[in-house]
């Protein structure tokens, strides 16, 4: 009697339901897992995230601030970044900043997620004016003044997230924010060729971003990181791209939260025209970065940009849902508004979890000394419980 032949697929769950870690080989074809599959990719990576991470789901309450939609690069896929005279390009100043968080200060936020393009100063003569005016050279020196004034004004704790940095940048914004972060989005040198999603885009070279995660490592950063699918890259570059982020964690420890974000079209965009991933290829790419990258490691989606059914994403073995507003749109993705925090815990308790709040630093990291700057040490453990979660008594339900 012949005997059938194990297709890739199946040979990886069989050795996924052994309790084995995935080779690239077997994640690059668990990314194909058919639907009649699915349920056997998604126990395995639930159960795991259960092994690790219990049946919590957390969130932090934020203020998004974008600092400026000024940008040297030119992505595919993104609406944020802008000219200088065009349409909706600014830079807000100190007292914009300021107002903005105060607002959401007293709306229960914790977290200042400063967002903004890519060394402006290096294209544009008018940014470089503004700078000047503002007593700076750069805009990540910009950026690490108004962290400072938000902290000390407001309370809250900034995250930013300014694309690449030197050793001497990232050392000077860790004194004033608690964690950091850049997308790697992709390890494909592909996406650099002329019409795809980094043409003109210097700053995604992934080389270059990789750099700056091992920089921030290397400092004792609490850093977010992610992948951007859906963009033009292949299934083995969407899982080069994972492996590159697990080695170094595996080298300095400092990656808090690894984020699976999928390419949503905007009308305005050059990849207008471009396929959006379906929800089976997200769920199946949240299950497959959960095997690779294991028990312990925080794996988010953003809710905002999944379509009706984002609860669906927990049993796919995600433990995060990111930073939700009270005040500020998404201002990367502003058609798509953040779930109401009613609406958010409602979905996650129907899927069997429980939803808490976190800082913009996760709570492993929060009662780690290592990872703080002394004077954002005594800060943060004011606000947390034992377990580094925000304290009862000072959740975001007590304001919305």
């Amino acid at each position: 009697m012949a005997v059938l032949e194990l297709s890739p697929v199946d040979r990886a769950l069989d050795r996924v339901a052994e309790g084995r870690a995935p080779s690239a080989a077997d994640a690059t074809a668990l990314l194909d897992t058919p639907a009649s599959r699915l349920p056997d990719l998604l126990g395995a990576a639930a159960a795991l995230r259960d092994r690790g991470r219990g049946r919590r789901i957390t969130f932090s309450a934020k203020v998004f601030i974008p600092l400026t939609t000024l940008c040297r690069d030119y992505c595919g896929y993104c609406t944020f970044r802008k000219d200088p005279g065009e349409s909706g390009a600014f830079t807000m100043t100190p007292e914009q900043v300021l107002a903005l968080a105060q607002a959401g200060a007293r709306m229960g936020a914790k977290e200042a997620l400063f967002s903004l393009g890519d060394k402006p100063e290096a294209l544009f003569p008018e940014h470089r004016a503004f700078l000047r005016r503002m007593g700076h050279r750069t805009t990540l020196g910009y950026l690490r003044a108004v962290s400072e004034q938000v902290l000390e004004e407001t309370g809250l704790l900034p995250h930013a997230n300014p694309g690449l940095m030197t050793e001497r940048d990232l050392a000077a914004l860790r004194e004033v924010n608690v964690s950091m972060g850049i997308m790697l989005e992709s390890t494909s040198a592909r996406l650099l060729a002329p019409g795809a999603a980094h043409d003109r885009a210097p700053d995604k070279v992934p080389g270059r971003r990789l750099r700056t995660i091992a920089r921030a490592g290397a400092l004792g950063i609490p850093f977010t990181t992610g992948i951007l699918i859906g963009i033009g890259e292949t299934h083995a570059e969407r899982i080069d791209a994972l492996l590159a982020v697990r080695d170094l964690h595996e080298r300095h420890g400092h990656i808090q939260e690894v984020i699976v974000q999928n390419f949503r079209v905007k009308p305005t965009i050059p990849m207008r025209g471009w396929p959006e991933p379906g929800a089976e290829d997200l769920l199946r790419t949240v299950a497959v970065a959960r095997l690779l990258l294991g028990p312990m490691m925080n794996i988010q989606a953003p809710p905002n940009l999944s379509a009706d059914g984002y609860e669906r994403l927990a049993a796919a073995g995600l433990n995060d849902w990111g930073g939700v507003s009270p005040l500020t749109p998404d201002h990367i993705n502003p058609e798509r508004p953040w779930p109401g925090l009613a609406e958010l815990r409602r979905r996650t308790e129907s899927a069997g979890h429980e939803l808490r709040e976190r800082l913009a630093i996760y709570p492993e990291y929060a009662t780690r000394s290592a990872f703080l700057d002394p004077r954002l040490g005594q800060r943060v453990a004011r606000l947390v419980d034992s377990e580094g979660f925000v304290r009862p008594d000072l959740e975001v339900w007590r304001h919305w």
